[in-house]
Order: structure tokens, then C-alpha cells, then sequence
């Protein structure tokens, strides 16, 4: 963030630049390595402010069919029904419902995550990198954030059992947000 930016600054409403954002997911594979993964299509808005962090909120959709694990027999598979069920539930939504700030440059947002036609809450916790207006004169914000979930609280149970008696998937997958916003025009 620039020097001459304070958090108060920052207030306003903004759209998620889909272009320079990573909405991504780790998960265990054997129990032994980490597969990674992304939505490559989303949606979101976010109204930050500065003032009274309390009350900004941020809500995001998700194109469940735009998984992407590098790999196209798994990501058809994640697409499934064992999985996220993309023919009956196109979407994964996340909304708000409270924001605190917990640092100078840290903030704890929670909200309902919907996974297969289950809402459940969780908190994920982000960290302001920087606020910079571009050649353009776009203002900019990002945010990186992270958060853990069992993937069976959303109904995605399938699994495996492996021979030295784990599982071939974990149930907790790690979601991994690199946040770029830009602020809508006439906004401050």
C-alpha cells in the first residue's frame, strides 16, 4: 500500500477484477502431496469501509464447471456428483455477513458458504497488500486471504480408502484467495 493511502481511503464500492484474481483450493492426494487447484470464472462485488471496517461486506459467485486441477480426468470427476455436483448446483456462493479488523492491515471476514446447495458459515481471514491506482486511472485494491474447511460439512464426502488405511483425499481442503478489486467510477 502506498504510503499516502490510509485504510479510510480505501472506502467505496468495488467489482473483483476477474482478470488479476485467483480464487484457488488445496487439497491432500494420498495423504503423501498437495493437488492444487482454481475457478477460472467468477463473479463479485465488495464495498469497503475504511472507517468502520464493520461495515463493508464483499459477496462472490462462482462457476462451479470452471474447476481447473491441470489434470482433465480429475477435474471431470470433481465436476460430478461425487463431487461438486456442477449439473445441479452451477454455483458456489460466498456473502458477508461481518468484518473485523484485526490488525493494522488485517481483517477477519465471515460469511455463508454455499457448497452444493449447503450454507454454512466460515471465516476467512485476509490481509490488505496494497491499494495503487493504475496508468489507467483505475484504484485498486488487493487482498490475500485464506481459510480451511472440511469439505464433508458441504455433502462432498467421496473417497477412497488406501491400502495403509488412510484415505485418498483429505477431507480438509484449503481455499486460497489473491483478492484484486477496482473501485467503480465517481466512487470518493
Amino acid at each position: 500500500m502506498t504510503t499516502a493511502t490510509t485504510i479510510g481511503a480505501l472506502t467505496g464500492d468495488y467489482v473483483i477484477d476477474t482478470a488479476h484474481t485467483q480464487i484457488g483450493f488445496v487439497a491432500r492426494h494420498a495423504m503423501i502431496t498437495k493437488v492444487r487447484g482454481q475457478f477460472d470464472e467468477f463473479e463479485g462485488g465488495v464495498h469497503l469501509d475504511g472507517d468502520d471496517p464493520s461495515s463493508s461486506s464483499a459477496q462472490v459467485t462462482i462457476r462451479t464447471t470452471s474447476i481447473q486441477s491441470h489434470n482433465a480426468t480429475r477435474d471431470e470427476h470433481l465436476r460430478g456428483s461425487e463431487f461438486l455436483d456442477v449439473a445441479n448446483h452451477p454455483t458456489i456462493t460466498f456473502t458477508s455477513s461481518d468484518v473485523e479488523r484485526v490488525g493494522d492491515t488485517t481483517f477477519a471476514v465471515t460469511g455463508d458458504l454455499t457448497i452444493r446447495g449447503v450454507t454454512r458459515p466460515v471465516t476467512v481471514d485476509f490481509e490488505l497488500t496494497g491499494a495503487e491506482t493504475d496508468p489507467w486511472g483505475n484504484f485498486r485494491v488487493g487482498f490475500e486471504g485464506r481459510t480451511t474447511i472440511n469439505r464433508k460439512d458441504w455433502g462432498v464426502s467421496w473417497n477412497a480408502a488406501l491400502e495403509s488405511g488412510g484415505v485418498l483425499i483429505s477431507e480438509k481442503v484449503t481455499l486460497e484467495l489473491d483478492i484484486a478489486i477496482v473501485r467503480q467510477r465517481g466512487d470518493r
